[in-house]
């Protein structure tokens, strides 16, 4: 199993409206071996806001799969670097400050007990 974590910096005040975004998936949670994502919002920094993208594969070959899928390329075909919907008279400003993508193996993995 393996996790793929993308980190994206945005300016300023943009993280939320970059985080809500996520909530519509195109695709993703249908491709073969997707286990699951989780979208973290970086608390108190001062000069920029942070996410971090985080998608569990069974394997390495899953999270490929995807990448080479023509739903990834539609999906980020039009991946907005721009401020937009919910940030009002501010269309052409680019928020989007840069992004690192990093894979990580699992080694291990815990599950809440639940006791009756």
């Amino acid at each position: 199993m393996i996790v793929v974590t993308n980190t994206i910096k945005v300016k300023k005040g943009h993280g939320e409206a970059v985080a809500e975004r996520f909530q519509h998936t195109k695709g993703i949670e249908l491709s073969p071996g997707f286990i699951r994502m989780e979208v973290l919002l970086t608390e108190n920094l001062v000069d920029y806001d942070e996410l971090r993208v985080g998608t569990t594969w069974e394997n390495k070959a899953s999270f490929e799969g995807w990448v080479n899928s023509d739903s990834f390329r539609q999906t980020h075909a039009h991946r907005q670097t721009k401020a937009g919907e919910g940030c009002q008279g501010q269309q052409n400003e680019v928020i989007m400050l840069g992004s690192q993508l990093s894979t990580h193996r699992v080694i291990v993995a815990r599950q809440a007990v639940i006791q009756a």
